[in-house]
């Protein structure tokens, strides 16, 4: 069963996304405050799912609380300890590409291809939140079908800590041209060019 048959995405779900998003893009930068009244009023919402939200975020490690001081938008994994989160999230997205290798549908692929096609608007706006959450979808859709919610989760934990790394590329559309790669190469059964594509582009 593949994601485009899951139930419509949660208000508090639909804020988590949004907010991860932008600080993944670094429209929310590192050491930023969040506070739970200003982001109620921004999505119309009480503050109880604003609270729940930010404790998922923290607990994902894209913010982090201290008391007295409150949320903060955390700082991204640098040095050594980025090389081997890279290396991590990589073995994981591997794991996942060979258990769903040859086993992915069509309604698999045109799921993909729909979000590769808001990848592509969101660059042709040089939208870098919903580019940033395209780019977290697609790879998270790879790792959803390979069936396992805590190989999920962690990577989720893993792609948050190390953020996105756009500035290496020239220009917006090569952000979406490296994920066509990706997405061309599995369907195409190419597993030697999926596997190059994928270490392209988690750097």
């Amino acid at each position: 069963m593949s994601l485009s048959s899951q139930p419509v995405r949660s208000v508090r779900e639909q804020i988590a996304d949004q907010l991860r998003n932008e600080i993944l893009s670094d429209q929310l930068p590192p050491n930023a405050p969040l506070r739970e009244a200003k982001l109620a009023e921004r999505f119309g919402t009480s503050r109880g799912p604003i609270r729940d939200v930010l404790l998922q975020l923290t607990q994902e490690g894209a913010l982090i609380y201290k008391p007295n001081v409150g949320v903060r938008v955390g700082t991204p994994t640098v040095n050594e300890d980025r090389e081997l989160l890279i290396s991590l999230r990589r073995q994981i997205e591997v794991r996942a590409l060979d258990t769903i290798w040859g086993h992915l549908e069509d309604e698999d692929f045109r799921a993909m291809r729909e979000i590769l096609d808001g990848m592509d608007r969101a660059c042709e706006k040089k939208d870098m939140a919903a580019i940033a959450g395209s780019d977290m979808a697609l790879h998270r859709y790879l790792i959803h079908r390979a069936g396992s919610a805590d190989l999920e989760a962690i990577w989720l934990s893993i792609a948050v800590r190390i953020r996105m790394t756009y500035s290496r590329l020239k220009t917006f559309k090569d952000i979406w041209s490296e994920h066509v790669a990706i997405v061309d190469a599995i369907q195409a059964l190419d597993k030697t060019a999926a596997l190059e594509a994928l270490e392209a582009n988690i750097v």
